[in-house]
């Protein structure tokens, strides 16, 4: 990916909370992150593109659209599956949550393997971040995109000790 020459800083309104949206100057997304979230956006930022300034800009209109829709429930999957992809959105970068957790959160203690399977049917994976939820015994389980990234996302964001290093693609 090459480097941009602009970082352009929007934000758009969510059921849970504002978000942030960081595209460049051709209107590629580069990052996306919650408004109390902001600090460690910038320090990503400055991470992964150096002094780069984040300018106010807005982002494109059809990925401002894509967001609204995601938030207004307008993607496939019968309302329990939206329900657990909604608190999927809800788990914080560098946090992890169980299966059964997951359940809890969404009203249905006792639906631990249908709350994976629902989990398995995420069409965003990376906007509904499933690769946060994790066996009971803290096992990096069920996730779509193979074990290997779900270890790679969550050492990129914190969770695991070993630093992430590139997959081969």
């Amino acid at each position: 990916m090459t480097r941009p020459n602009r970082l352009l800083l929007d934000r758009a309104p969510s059921p849970i909370g504002e978000i942030l949206i960081v595209t460049d100057e051709t209107g590629l997304l580069r990052a996306v992150d919650f408004h109390d979230f902001e600090p460690r956006l910038r320090r990503l930022l400055r991470l992964h593109y150096g002094a780069l300034p984040l300018e106010i800009g807005p982002a494109p209109p059809e990925t401002k659209a894509a967001f609204a829709r995601y938030f207004d429930g307008d993607i496939a999957g019968t309302p329990f599956q939206r329900a657990v992809w909604r608190a999927l959105a809800a788990i914080p970068p560098g946090q992890t949550v169980t299966y059964s957790e997951l359940a809890r959160r969404v009203e249905r203690p006792i639906a631990i393997r249908a709350v994976g399977a629902a989990n398995g049917a995420n069409p965003l994976s990376l906007v509904a971040p499933c690769h946060r939820v994790i066996g009971m015994n803290g096992a990096l389980t069920g996730y779509a995109g193979g074990i290997e990234r779900k270890r790679w996302l969550l050492a990129h964001e914190g969770v695991l000790q070993a630093s992430p290093t590139p997959l081969a693609t």
